[in-house]
């Protein structure tokens, strides 16, 4: 059973979208990078998220959660719920900012250290494997349009 076409939103302007917009081929490429990633980094138990998120932790000052929160493009709130899973695993201390009491400073544990140390070379192998399908692509020209997007 087929449904009637509108004539004010035909068919081709679906295959218009499909085919110009940069919201739709970045979703669809963040879905494909987030599956690859998680399914890499599952033997050492994380998700891709959680992997991004203990590396923005490895800086010789402990951020805020109001410094990770934009670094990882997330809001407070979604960095907050993401904190305490890793908190609860062990993998982070949360601890009050000596300067301003009412903030939390985030630091890795050292299993979060130690599983850091176990989940970047898969995090490489998986990385080289993407460059590999990447091939011609220009990778620089790549990350430097996608980092205009996000600061735009």
């Amino acid at each position: 059973m087929s449904q009637e076409i509108d004539p004010d939103l035909p068919h081709h302007t679906t295959l218009e979208v499909r085919d110009r917009c940069l919201c739709l081929q970045a979703q669809r490429a963040a879905r494909a990078l987030a599956r690859r990633f998680d399914q890499a980094l599952k033997p050492v138990g994380l998700t891709n998220g959680q992997f991004s998120m203990l590396m923005a932790l490895n800086r010789p000052e402990p951020p805020r959660i109001s410094d990770l929160a934009p670094f990882l493009a997330m809001d407070r709130t979604t960095a907050t719920a993401a904190v305490k899973v890793l908190e609860r695993r062990g993998l982070i201390d949360v601890e009050p900012d000596p300067d301003d009491r009412r903030n939390r400073r985030l630091r890795l544990s050292n299993d979060g250290i130690d599983l850091l140390k176990q989940a970047v070379p898969i995090w490489r192998e998986t990385h080289d494997a993407l460059d590999a399908v990447l091939g011609e692509v220009d990778q620089d020209a790549l990350k430097s349009g996608l980092s205009a997007v996000a600061r735009s």
